[in-house]
């Protein structure tokens, strides 16, 4: 006659049992996630740094042509020794809505200037990340009119 055997465990537990992750799984898991995490995140960061050196370049372009056309409208022909860029934001038509048009994407000042060392009559530039003269990388001195 053919035995019969009954097992301890239900089946129910077995299912759960193995719905879990175990430790060498996570640990392998979690390493994939730092090593791509580790080859991605330079890059992204080079990329978010070079779009803010770009948008620096453009708003240096764009205040430039604010200076000369305020500098046409007041009859100027050469741009004031002691110009203030903030003299754009003054007035009943100012040539630029606020004084946040005046700081760079770190948040700086933009400064001009006068006379250009890149430009004859003025260069408009930023600091860069450190907000310092000099620098390479994100801390380059971005100029109005450079390459």
């Amino acid at each position: 006659m053919p035995t019969i055997e009954f097992s301890t465990r239900s089946r129910s537990f077995d299912t759960l049992h193995r719905r879990a992750f175990s430790l060498i799984e996570v640990i392998v898991a979690v390493t994939i996630v730092a090593i791509m995490a580790a080859v991605f995140v330079p890059r992204l960061t080079k990329f978010i740094g070079s779009a803010k050196d770009k948008r620096a370049q453009t708003e240096a372009a764009q205040l430039s042509q604010q200076v000369k056309l305020y500098m046409t409208e007041a009859g100027l022909s050469r741009c004031p020794e002691d110009f203030d860029l903030e003299i754009l934001t003054e007035g009943d038509d100012p040539y630029l809505e606020n004084k946040q048009a005046l700081l760079d994407p770190w948040g700086n000042s933009y400064i001009i200037i006068i006379p250009g060392q890149v430009n004859f009559d003025f260069d408009l530039m930023s600091y860069g990340a450190d907000g310092q003269p000099g620098g390479d990388g994100e801390n380059k001195d971005i100029v109005n009119g450079a390459k």
